[in-house]
Order: C-alpha cells, then sequence, then structure tokens
C-alpha cells in the first residue's frame, strides 16, 4: 500500500515544541493547557501576540523550530519503520517551504524516520497537495491541517486527521496515536 504523510503536528509536535520555545524566549509561562485549547494553528495568540508579531517570532525561530530537538509523535519513527519493513511505500507531503526541502529530509532520516528522495514532496500551497495525493494514488494520508483535510474529502484515499484542538469541529476519521495505525489496517 501507499502511506502518505504530513509533517508538521502529524508526525512530529512542531506546535507544542514552538509553544514552549515561545515561552521561553518571551520569558513567559504561558500553561500548556492554553496551548492544548486553540483553536487556531498559529500559536501566537496564547502569549497576546497579533498576527505580525506572531509571523515574526515564528520566522525568527524557524530553524529552532524545524531542525533542533522537535520530537516525533510517541510510536510515529516505529509505526513508518515497520511500515517501510512491510513493504509499504511511504510518502511525505508538505507545505513546509522549498528551501527547507533538503534540511527537512535530512532531519527526518537523522531522527530516524525512513525517507526516499522520490518519495518527499516539498514547497507546496496546501491546495496543491491534493493534487499530489491523486498523482501519487495514495491508499492512506494523515494530515492535522483543516484547509487540506477538507480538500480532500472527495477522493478515494483514506484520510486521516491527527487529533488536535484546532481539527475537531471536522468530521472525519482521526488518530490520537501512532499506535491506533495497526487497529485501522487491520479492519
Amino acid at each position: 500500500m501507499k502511506f502518505g504523510f504530513d509533517i508538521d503536528d502529524t508526525l512530529i509536535n512542531l506546535r507544542e515544541f514552538a509553544f514552549h520555545l515561545y515561552n521561553e524566549k518571551l520569558n513567559t509561562n504561558i500553561e500548556l493547557t492554553k496551548f492544548r485549547a486553540l483553536k487556531t494553528l498559529e500559536i501566537h495568540e496564547a502569549f497576546g501576540l497579533d498576527k505580525e508579531a506572531g509571523g515574526k517570532m515564528w520566522n525568527s525561530l524557524a530553524d529552532e523550530v524545524y531542525y533542533s530537538s522537535c520530537p516525533a509523535f510517541e510510536g510515529a519513527v516505529e509505526t513508518l519503520q515497520e511500515l517501510e519493513r512491510d513493504g509499504h511505500e511511504i510518502y511525505y507531503i508538505t507545505a513546509r517551504k522549498a528551501e527547507h526541502g533538503e534540511r527537512t529530509k535530512k532531519w527526518l532520516i537523522e531522527n530516524g524516520f525512513p525517507v526516499k528522495d522520490d518519495h518527499f514532496y516539498c514547497g507546496m500551497k496546501d491546495h496543491e497537495k491534493i493534487d499530489t495525493i491523486r498523482k501519487l494514488e495514495l491508499d492512506y494520508y494523515f494530515d492535522d491541517k483543516p484547509a487540506v483535510l477538507e480538500t480532500l474529502l472527495d477522493i478515494p484515499t483514506k484520510v486521516y486527521a491527527m487529533d488536535n484542538s484546532y481539527n475537531r469541529e471536522l468530521d472525519i476519521p482521526r488518530l490520537t496515536s501512532w499506535f491506533e495505525l495497526k487497529e485501522i489496517l487491520s479492519k
């Protein structure tokens, strides 16, 4: 089978990692409960920042957020390794800017994710992901972002949302843990 995965907040806990960095850099101690209640992808409002200041903050920390010690969600690496061992094809489809492509691949490999160059797609707009997913004829696709998930509802690919506070209004199958994938595949 062919499996497609978004990276940020699907395989890795990027927003929560960035939330902790914001607390450190802004010398604040905003509670994690406030993060977990956010209804938006952006985390800046938890710190009282407007969209412009939040964007500047994110951009100033981009290298640290994307390429330092951001953790994978529990079970993500092992699950993808097992899929690869079982002979499945694994594709990464990320909206990260194209300039981050090679460093992102390298980071994924260094952190144990199985990556093949021709199975990595980077630098597309959210709405362009659907074209890639269709072209690849994926059996399963996993993402967190409502704007992406909503564009995939009418395709044959089985689409799952990685559960996050900002996507719970979507009526779509979801994962709360990567350990659930085995059960899904056994059905």
